[in-house]
C-alpha cells in the first residue's frame, strides 16, 4: 500500500463522531402534547392542524436563541414557520445546533442575501411552458402539484412559491399541463413534486395520477416527497393501496440526517415498499447538519436498512437566504471520496450541482482518471493505488 493510501486509511479509521447522535424523545415528554389521544396523534389531519406556527408556542418547548426569535418574527408570509408535532418531538430543546431544529426553526440568517443568490436559481419559472409544469430535459417534465408542505424546511429551493398562502384547488388546474404532456410524445418521464404532493387528499392525488397515466407515451412516473420524514402518519394503507393501482411509481424521499430515520418513519417507508413502490433518497448537503463524512455514511447505511436507495446528494442551491447552509463544493467531493470504495456501492449516491440559471443536474466527484492518452488510461482507486487500463 502506498503512502497516500496509508494516510487516507488512517484518517478514515480515526474519524469519529465528536458526540453521540441523540435519541429521539417520546412525544408525551413534551407538555404541549401530554394529553393528546394516540388516535389523534396518528391522524395526519390532526398533525397538520396542530403544527407549531407561533414563537410563543415554540418557546414553551424549545429554549429559543435571540437569532431564532428574530428569525421567527421575520419569517412571516409565504415561507413562514410550520413544524409538525411529530417533528417537534425529535428536536433537542436545549441545543440550537440540533440538525432537525436548524432545518425547521427560522433564524435571522435567512434575512442575509448572499451576492450570488437568486429567487429562482434553477430557472424553473423560465422553463415553464404551462402552469404547474417545468420542461427542461428532453424526455421528462416536472409537475408541481401543490405549493404546500407538511413542514417548511428553511433551506427550501422553491421558497419563492412554496408556503402557506391561498392556492387554487380547482379540479381543472392541471389541464393545461396535461395537454402539454399529451402533445409532446418525447416526454416519457413525469416527476410530480411541489410543495409536497402527499399533502393532497387521496382523491386529489388519484385524480392527477389517473390523468398522467392515461397518456400512452408516459412510461415512468415519480413522486417527490418529504412526508415520510416530516409527517409519516400521512402514509396510510389506503394511500399505499391507491398508489399501487398506478404502478410503476417511484418515490423520491428527501432525507438529510440519520436522526430523521425513526421507527415511525421506517413504518411509513415499509408501507410504501410493501406496496411495490421503489424508494430513493435525495439529500441536500447542509453546513453543520450533514457535512461530515461519518454522518453522511451513517445516513446512507440507515437508508438502505429501510429499503431506500441513496440517489442524489445536492449542493445546496444558491437561493436567497440560504447562504448559512451552503458548504464549499470540496466538502461534497470529500464525502463521496470517503464513501466510494469504503462502503457498498448501493450506499454511494451521485453528488450533483444544479447549474445556476437552469443548467440542470451536473455530477461532481473525485477525479479517478490521472491521465489519458490514445488507448491508455492511468487511474487511481479508492486506496490511492495506481492502475493502467489499455484499450
Amino acid at each position: 500500500m502506498n503512502h497516500v493510501a496509508v494516510v487516507e486509511n488512517q484518517k478514515l479509521q480515526q474519524e469519529a463522531p465528536p458526540r453521540r447522535l441523540s435519541r429521539p424523545q417520546d412525544y408525551q415528554q413534551i407538555s404541549l402534547f401530554k394529553d393528546v389521544n394516540p388516535l389523534e396523534w396518528e391522524d395526519w389531519h390532526w398533525q397538520l392542524k396542530h403544527r407549531i406556527r407561533a414563537k410563543d408556542e415554540l418557546s414553551g418547548v424549545l429554549k429559543l436563541t435571540p437569532e431564532e426569535e428574530e428569525g421567527i418574527k421575520k419569517a412571516s408570509g409565504r415561507l413562514s414557520m410550520a413544524i409538525t408535532p411529530y417533528w417537534l418531538t425529535l428536536i433537542d430543546p436545549e441545543d440550537a445546533a440540533c440538525p432537525l431544529r436548524r432545518q425547521a426553526v427560522p433564524t435571522i440568517s435567512e434575512n442575509i442575501v448572499g451576492p450570488h443568490e437568486m429567487a429562482d436559481p434553477c430557472a424553473e419559472d423560465r422553463d415553464s411552458p404551462a402552469p404547474h409544469l417545468v420542461h427542461r430535459y428532453p424526455d421528462r417534465v416536472l409537475l408541481l402539484a401543490t405549493e404546500h408542505c407538511a413542514m417548511y424546511c428553511r433551506h427550501c429551493t422553491r421558497r419563492r412559491m412554496v408556503g402557506e398562502h391561498e392556492a387554487s384547488n380547482s379540479a381543472d388546474r392541471f389541464d393545461a399541463a396535461i395537454e402539454y404532456i399529451k402533445a409532446n410524445r418525447k416526454i416519457r418521464d413525469v416527476l410530480i413534486s411541489g410543495g409536497d404532493p402527499f399533502i393532497m387528499e387521496d382523491e386529489e392525488i388519484e385524480n392527477l395520477l389517473a390523468k398522467v397515466r392515461s397518456i400512452s407515451h408516459v412510461e415512468f412516473l415519480r413522486i417527490g416527497t418529504r412526508v415520510p420524514v416530516t409527517l409519516p402518519q400521512r402514509i396510510t394503507e389506503k394511500l399505499a393501496n391507491m398508489l399501487k393501482k398506478y404502478a410503476p411509481i417511484w418515490v423520491s424521499i428527501h432525507f438529510n440526517h440519520p436522526k430523521e430515520i425513526t421507527k415511525r418513519c421506517k413504518a411509513a417507508c415499509d408501507m410504501l415498499a410493501e406496496a411495490g413502490l421503489p424508494l430513493g433518497s435525495q439529500t441536500v448537503l447542509l453546513k453543520g447538519i450533514n457535512d461530515r463524512p461519518y454522518i453522511m455514511k451513517k445516513l446512507m447505511h440507515e437508508l438502505l436498512q429501510i429499503r431506500v436507495r441513496p440517489y442524489y446528494i445536492y449542493q445546496c442551491d444558491p437561493v436567497k437566504g440560504t447562504q448559512h447552509f451552503r458548504t464549499p463544493v470540496a466538502v461534497g467531493i470529500n464525502i463521496i471520496e470517503k464513501l466510494r470504495g469504503h462502503t457498498s456501492g448501493y450506499a454511494v449516491p451521485v453528488y450533483v450541482i444544479d447549474g445556476p440559471g437552469g443548467g440542470g443536474k451536473i455530477p461532481v466527484g473525485p477525479n479517478y482518471i490521472l491521465s489519458q492518452a490514445k488507448g491508455k488510461y492511468v487511474l487511481r482507486n479508492y486506496k490511492g493505488k495506481i492502475y493502467t487500463y489499455l484499450e
